[in-house]
């Protein structure tokens, strides 16, 4: 049986083909400026991969803050529960997700099955998300990309002690005229970021195996203050961005 995942958070849009349980192909694109074209342009690019056309998937499961605008899906279902089952598919050990995207932020329980024990959700505020981070790159003038490895050859990060994303910002321009380095800013910004997400999910609790998803959790910086701030080393998906979608796709198969 093949079936669809297809994700569509607010900065990029994920689809997973799946056949049998394994994963086929997946493709990853911006979301821009049409949740609905980015779905289709998503699909087609994965589908395009496997070798197949629309017609061969016999199911399709959307998700993501964008799923009631995948027109071609079958089904919607929440990106808690998809990115619980995708993770568990992958590591079923884990019994906590961290997810980081673009504009919001989640702390999830998973029990053995892969269902939801728990979870916590940050979707009304920028800060603890990807968009802060893009936000204090721009500020200091480093691509995203360079964050992480930045950050890690810092001697005593910043401390940003607000939790709005503008008064942070206004931070880190008087930090940066104090002559602090750009290592120690960076290194200040992801402490913030893992501090606030660690702070939203005490509530659901970490506990091993603790698992990182989403596009922030390719961000090296992120990954070194999460697990300074929880104490337990944390395990990262070859590919993090697609928990959600591969969630989906599994569902669409049950």
């Amino acid at each position: 049986m093949i079936t669809a995942g297809v994700d569509v958070g607010a900065a990029t849009a994920k689809t997973v083909i799946v056949a049998d349980g394994q994963i086929l192909s997946y493709s990853i694109v911006p979301t821009g400026d049409s949740v609905t074209r980015a779905a289709e342009r998503v699909t087609e690019a994965a589908l395009s991969q496997a070798g197949l056309s629309k017609g061969d998937v016999q199911y399709i499961t959307s998700t993501g803050y964008g799923r009631n605008a995948v027109t071609f899906a079958n089904r919607t279902s929440s990106e808690i529960i998809c990115h619980a089952k995708g993770v568990n598919s992958i590591l079923p050990a884990a019994r906590t997700v961290i997810d980081i995207g673009g504009q919001d932020s989640k702390v999830i329980g998973v029990r053995e099955n892969g269902t939801v024990s728990d979870f916590v959700m940050n979707d009304k505020c920028a800060a603890g998300t990807g968009r802060f981070l893009e936000v204090m790159a721009n500020v200091l003038q480093i691509s995203i990309e360079e964050m992480g490895p930045t950050s890690l050859r810092c001697q005593e990060p910043c401390q940003i002690s607000s939790t709005c994303t503008i008064f942070a910002e206004t931070e880190m321009v008087s930090l940066r005229a104090d002559g602090r380095t750009k290592e120690d800013l960076v290194a200040g910004i992801h402490r913030a970021v893992a501090s606030r997400v660690v702070i939203m999910g005490k509530t659901v609790g970490y506990n091993e195996q603790v698992v990182f998803t989403g596009g922030v959790a390719k961000n090296a910086g992120v990954k070194h203050f999460l697990e300074s701030e929880i104490k337990l080393p944390i395990l990262i998906p070859a590919e993090p961005q697609i928990m959600g979608a591969l969630g989906a796709a599994l569902l669409a198969a049950s």
